[in-house]
């Protein structure tokens, strides 16, 4: 039996002609546009050693009348072709409007043509359920003119071409309506991202940002069909085939639709990510009156916000339409047909995993992105203050591997000097500048030092920082450890930050990031003059990031755990602590942050903390006094003499330590 295919290069096309190959020893002709060569080619390995003979391309193109093909291709065709499966077309909503017409409606025209002209047994027409446009209510095979608001371009083209068949009257025909067609069941693949897939990318982000057992709040939506490209392929080639059946319109859709939420609970589970637990039907928003509707889509502030979470999401404005759609398929005339040949939809429980799988190792947008440090600091100038010591030193040492400019400030000049020597050794370049950035007029000629030699700072890393551990009933006379905390965490940090500022607004380029510490999520007790500081910090860097963010200058804040530095020393306690991250992981968080300029980073721990915090208030208190009572203050911060022996953490203390990794005691 002999086959011609439009879109054989296609998604649908390559499973479909490697079924065709399977069923029979015939041959396969297929059109590919010149250009396209190659890829077939990488199909012939797929489709197996058998493909070499028996598929057969023809050079063509939708857009030409009779597909572009030839005369002495036609005349070789002629009387051969039993079946003529026309795949080609455009399946992306967000295609232009006259990108849809020339491969939907001009490209089915030529492809009617050229059926007619080999006088092929039959047409088959590869359409989709966007035929019934955004119909209310139950749309069943035998429907046609009854499509409702086809005003997308995608719906009407998909409409319009199944009208050309139907009305050709001289090619018997046969019509497939998939439901949104996934990648295959048994192995995940797909070649684009399509349909649920433009979600992926938020269940992502959720699965890094929430504990997978917190319930959450999303959409109900519509009824969606999904419907794996295996069945897809086998119901067609299988009704293809059986006799007395042309000039009807097959449904292969899932009998059992699914709710849009449903759906997305389904992949979250496929995720790891947590799953909406209560879910809100977009009906409810039917009683909002109209001019309250539209005067919000008018708003560009509203939109600005809307835009940018779904650039963020990387979800196309044009998918929310479907996310309510109204339509359901009705397929039981095509479901008797298959069932006797044990064709049936799988679960797609069975198979959800696979499709994650799939996408997360290969289609993931992020992956073609260049996530590595050098890609994100090579060439650049990055300021890293508090840089002779611990995560300072551990972050310029990892900047001028990757090919950064790095500029070092600290107070010390010898430590300083060894720092630079390690990454000289290395064979990285760092320049270093000597200066208390709490010398307000120090801080002013540093910058315009670094600026006049530089140019530009491309990234500012706010690390400079003071610590103090000291319960508040110890610090009733101490007023002084609140000003000097406050004197280079938050000012002097300010200082520097507005002295740079002008000149990255000025190339519209620029990225500070501001260390904070997990104790401002967790309100730790005995660090209330530290947490208060880096609090403040981390104030002003959101109030900035809401001025700056149209001048693509970026601010993030990294909500520390406690990393074992020399600043901790002091505090003989953290001695015994096993769970306290090292310069090099804080240095890891840091290089993240430079190269996905997030707003903020911050453990699991932490966001938990903050948000149980916000949630059950008068809870997290007596946890962290609880944790108060545990851990005594250190000798110094009772006024003892340097070297007396701290009292060693019980047992209890510890194992609460170890739950709570990194949270500062």
């Amino acid at each position: 039996m002999t086959y011609f295919v439009t879109g054989a290069t296609g998604f649908i096309g390559r499973y479909l002609v490697e079924a065709l190959l399977r069923r029979g020893k015939g041959t396969v002709y297929v059109l590919v546009r010149p250009r396209s060569a190659g890829k077939l080619d990488e199909l012939r390995e797929f489709w197996g050693k058998d493909s070499a003979k028996r598929v057969v391309m023809i050079k063509g193109d939708l857009g030409q009348p009779m597909l572009g093909v030839g005369k002495a291709d036609v005349a070789r065709l002629r009387g051969k072709v039993k079946h003529f499966f026309h795949l080609g077309a455009v399946y992306d909503i967000d295609a232009s409007a006259e990108t849809m017409e020339k491969a939907n409606i001009a490209g089915t025209t030529n492809a009617l043509a050229l059926a007619e002209g080999v006088k092929a047994g039959c047409f088959h027409l590869v359409s989709s359920i966007a035929a019934a446009g955004l119909y209310r209510g139950t749309f069943t095979e035998d429907m046609f003119e009854e499509a409702e608001a086809l005003d997308h371009p995608y719906h009407r083209t998909k409409h319009d071409s199944e009208g050309l068949v139907r009305t050709n009257g001289r090619l018997p025909f046969r019509i497939y309506r998939p439901g949104a067609v996934v990648g295959h069941s048994q192995t995940g693949f797909i070649d684009k991202i399509d349909g649920p897939y433009y979600f992926f990318k938020a269940l992502q982000k959720l699965r890094e940002s929430w504990p997978r057992w917190v319930p959450l709040v999303g959409i109900e939506g519509g009824y969606m069909s999904l419907v794996p490209v295996d069945y897809v392929v086998d119901a067609m080639v299988h009704l293809a085939h059986q006799p007395k059946l042309d000039g009807r319109c097959f449904h292969l859709t899932d009998p059992k639709p699914r709710r849009v939420g449903e759906i997305l609970n389904v992949f979250a589970r496929a995720a790891h990510a947590p799953e909406m637990a209560f879910r809100v039907d977009p009906k409810m928003f039917a009683v909002v009156p109209e001019q309250v509707t539209k005067s919000v889509e008018r708003s560009k502030p509203i939109q600005n916000v809307v835009d940018q979470v779904l650039r963020d999401l990387q979800v196309p404005k044009s998918v929310l339409q479907f996310v309510n759609y109204p339509t359901r398929f009705d397929s039981t005339e095509t479901r008797k047909l298959l069932d006797k040949a044990k064709i049936r939809v799988p679960a797609l429980e069975d198979y959800a995993w696979r499709l994650w799988d799939y996408w997360e190792r290969h289609l993931d947008p992020d992956l073609s992105i260049d996530r590595s440090l050098r890609g994100a600091v090579k060439g650049k100038v990055v300021v890293v203050t508090g840089g002779s010591s611990g995560i300072g030193e551990a972050v310029a040492i990892r900047v001028a591997d990757a090919g950064g400019k790095v500029v070092i400030v600290a107070r010390d000049e010898e430590k300083l000097a060894e720092v630079r020597k390690k990454i000289a050794d290395r064979g990285g370049h760092a320049k270093t500048y000597s200066c208390d950035i709490t010398d307000y007029a120090a801080n002013d000629k540093l910058a315009k030092d670094i600026l006049k030699e530089f140019g530009q700072v491309d990234v500012l890393v706010n690390n400079a920082g003071r610590s103090i551990r000291r319960s508040l009933a110890l610090s009733y006379d101490r007023f002084h450890d609140f000003e000097r905390t406050m004197q280079l965490n938050y000012f002097a940090c300010v200082r520097l930050t507005m002295n740079l500022l002008p000149s990255m607004t000025a190339r519209r380029s620029g990225h500070v990031i501001n260390v904070s510490s997990i104790g401002v999520l967790t309100n730790a007790p005995r660090f209330s003059a530290y947490v208060a500081s880096k609090a403040a910090l981390e104030s002003f860097a959101r109030c900035a990031a809401s001025e700056f963010h149209d001048e693509n200058v970026h601010f993030t804040i990294i909500n520390m755990p406690l990393v074992r530095t020399p600043m901790i020393a002091p505090t003989k306690l953290y001695d015994e602590m096993p769970t306290i991250i090292s310069p090099d992981e804080a240095a890891d968080m840091i290089a993240d942050a430079i190269i996905r300029q997030p707003q903020r980073i911050a453990t699991r721990l932490g966001v938990m903390a903050e948000i149980m915090h916000l949630v059950m208030p008068k809870l997290s208190e007596v946890v962290m006094n609880s944790a108060y009572r545990m851990f005594p203050d250190s000798a110094a911060a009772h006024g003892k003499r340097e070297g007396e022996p701290p009292r060693p953490p019980t047992k209890e203390a510890m194992l609460f330590a170890m739950l709570m990794r990194g949270i500062h005691w």
